[in-house]
């Protein structure tokens, strides 16, 4: 429902509440008459001090609210930092995969940002991970004819010689069986192994629905389907899986694989892990691996000469980086800032999650000067991990119980750079009496934007914040806007700086720190209640509550 709905009850209470107190000078005349007509010049006078010492007293509550909201606005919107910030993050530091220099670097510079705010900060080890860094990658076609091609090696990947590899290229076979598989395997040794399935089409379907007609788009999308049948279906035949088939053909003696995972959008392509031990893996744009495919399917044997350089580190510490304005009156109640810190390494992070961090390093910035002595501590935790399984967060959660414990709100922010759109409640039965509320005093032109559930369901998975609800603590997510993200910035090569819409992350760092603000202020700590989840539509089955899950402390080693 819009938040205009889902507030009309909180503004009814408020209300009332107004009612009430401006009621009671009306009261005094009933007084006057409990006690007859004894000094009644007094009693007026008392009357009248009574409603202006009321008066006076909500006048000035209002007044210091209102500044405090008014500075927040007023800091956002005139000093932002958003744009150094996120130059700084996105362009100076770059991707920030876990287990990488970079992620470090990371740490390291959000830490001093906090200190020279004046905000104590602190890296804090959670676990270890697989120690990598990227290096540089060349991929050319060098017969039939020479062609610098688009594309880089994955996360992880073990590099080749300084020299390179040369090598031609083999297409899977169509196989009825793993037998048949296993008897053609022998061919590979010495060969990069294409993997992808090709695509039909690399213009993404919003573009054929603008342009084709009817007819030729519903062709093409049959044709498509039928296509991924054959091919999942034959991967199946090999007994192997997108997992297994990359380290089975490098046992078989072949010298690199080469992917192409298309987005579904133009030019963009999702960039993850490798599963190889000894050899290269690369992933190429979409049209440069078709072409490679339709050489290789038209005999023409195309070669490949591919440099791609990188570290492998050993066993590297791994951190969540932590900053906190302590509580004046309730330090041992904490609102939780939360955006995880790290990402995929195709582009450099831009909108998962480095719009998100930018929010809530700026949501800190300003509630230090607009709100410098916070009732309750103010905490901001940018995980790391996240995108192999919530693992800093989730280890965040197991090793502070005590802070878990004191949670009055978690606010998330990750998918992307466009505003907030969505607020649920999160399966907390009561969470409409204090986020309506709260939401109530952000100013209109961001609220009109949103869409509140309440009570809603926990999250399972997807982001940071189901570690803290699977263990009770009241976290919401502030879902933003699209922009394209799942097709063209999700774990894609275009990640990037120039994705970023500041006029909306501008708006989210004043959500943030307003709710923040809202939440340390609020006369009680905020209900735990749990709603009744609702019935599976697929299991028929009522859904339980997630339980916490512990995070992977010794990863990335094959």
């Amino acid at each position: 429902m819009s938040l205009l709905r889902s507030s009309q009850k909180s503004s009814v209470r408020h209300l009332r509440i107004s009612l009430y107190l401006w009621s009671l000078p009306s009261m005094v005349p009933l007084f006057v008459l409990f006690l007859g007509q004894t000094n009644l010049t007094m009693i007026k006078k008392t009357s009248l001090l009574i409603t202006l010492f009321l008066a006076s007293s909500i006048s000035l509550l209002a007044q210091d609210k209102d500044a405090v909201i008014e500075a927040i606005i007023e800091e956002a919107n005139q000093n932002s930092q958003l744009e150094t910030l996120g130059h700084q993050l996105m362009d100076g530091i770059g991707p920030r995969l876990v287990g990488t220099p970079q992620m470090k670097n990371a740490h390291d510079w959000a830490v001093a940002k906090y200190e020279s705010w004046g905000i104590p900060a602190r890296n804090e080890q959670w676990g270890e991970w697989k120690g990598w860094e990227r290096g540089i990658t060349h991929i050319d076609m060098v017969h039939p004819r020479v062609q610098s091609l688009r594309g880089t090696q994955l996360a992880w990947s073990p590099s080749t010689s300084k020299k390179g590899v040369t090598a031609e290229l083999v297409v899977l076979p169509t196989v009825s069986d793993s037998l048949e598989f296993v008897n053609w395997l022998p061919n590979v040794k010495g060969k990069l192994v294409m993997i992808s399935m090709p695509q039909p089409t690399g213009r993404p379907d919003y573009n054929w629905e603008e342009f084709a007609t009817e007819k030729s788009f519903e062709k093409m999308k049959k044709e498509r389907d039928e296509q991924n049948d054959a091919w999942n279906q034959n991967i199946r035949n090999t007994g192997l899986n997108r997992r297994s088939l990359p380290i089975a053909l490098e046992e078989a003696g072949a010298v690199g694989i080469v992917a192409s995972y298309w987005s579904r959008g133009f030019g963009v392509n999702k960039i993850f892990g490798a599963y190889t031990k000894e050899i290269p893996t690369v992933d190429l744009e979409l049209e440069d691996y078709g072409m490679l495919y339709r050489l290789v399917e038209s005999g023409q044997k195309p070669e490949l000469h591919v440099v791609a350089e990188s570290k492998e580190m050993g066993k590297v510490p791994t951190f969540n980086t932590i900053a906190e304005i302590k509580g004046s009156e309730k330090p041992d109640e904490y609102v939780i800032l939360s955006a995880h810190f790290d990402s995929w390494d195709g582009g450099t992070g831009a909108t998962d999650n480095g719009t998100g961090t930018l929010v809530m390093m700026e949501a800190m910035r300003i509630l230090k000067k607009a709100y410098p002595n916070p009732k309750r501590t103010i905490l901001v935790g940018h995980w790391g991990s996240e995108e192999q399984g919530l693992n800093g967060s989730r280890a965040f959660v197991e090793d502070n119980p005590e802070i878990v414990d004191g949670v009055q709100a978690v606010f998330n922010q990750d998918n992307g750079t466009g505003r907030v759109v969505r607020i649920s409640g999160g399966g907390f039965l009561d969470s409409y009496d204090y986020l309506g509320k709260w939401l109530h005093e952000v100013p209109r032109e961001i609220t009109d934007e949103i869409e509140t559930t309440f009570p809603g369901t926990p999250a399972r998975g997807g982001s940071d914040y189901a570690s803290f609800q699977a263990a009770g603590a009241p976290a919401f997510s502030l879902s933003s806007l699209s922009w394209s993200y799942w097709n063209y910035t999700w774990h894609t090569n275009r990640d990037t700086y120039d994705k970023i819409v500041f006029d909306d992350v501008r708006n989210n760092a004043i959500l943030t720190a307003i709710l923040a603000y809202m939440a340390s202020e609020h006369p009680e700590k905020t209900s735990r209640e749990k709603a009744v989840l609702p019935i599976s539509g697929r299991t028929g089955e009522q859904l339980e509550w997630p339980t916490p899950r512990s995070p992977e402390r010794d990863g990335g080693q094959n």
